[in-house]
């Protein structure tokens, strides 16, 4: 079955434009690597949890609005292989891209798929 890796970020409003189009760059890139789909959605009911919640999760702000990203791959292996690509990829690198969000807050992981249905 597939691999899926998982990411949760909070995006300035004022920057969705700019996080689009770098996800668009980037994901152009996954994809000619190999990926399956790249796939970003920007949050729309998405509510404040008492104890947990996804604008908690990332620390969301105000100003902020919660995005929910996943990369499917063949397997685990073409993962890694994709990954190492995508890392050593120059037009990833150097100061072309500011980041539209903070890193420091993003949650991600790797994810061996149960289900699809």
């Amino acid at each position: 079955m597939s691999y899926v890796d998982g990411f949760i970020v909070a995006v300035p409003k004022e920057n969705i434009e700019a996080y689009k189009e770098f996800s668009t760059f980037a994901g152009s890139i996954w994809k000619e690597y190999g990926a399956l789909e790249y796939v970003e959605c920007v949050g729309d009911d998405v509510p404040y949890g008492e104890l947990t919640s996804f604008p908690r999760a990332v620390q969301a702000k105000e100003d902020e609005v919660v995005v929910f990203s996943w990369i499917v791959y063949g397997s685990r292996q073409e993962r890694d292989d994709i990954n190492a690509k995508v890392m050593d990829d120059s037009r990833l690198k150097g100061d072309q891209w500011q980041m539209p969000f903070d890193g420091k807050r993003m949650i991600y992981g790797g994810f061996e798929m149960l289900l699809k249905l």
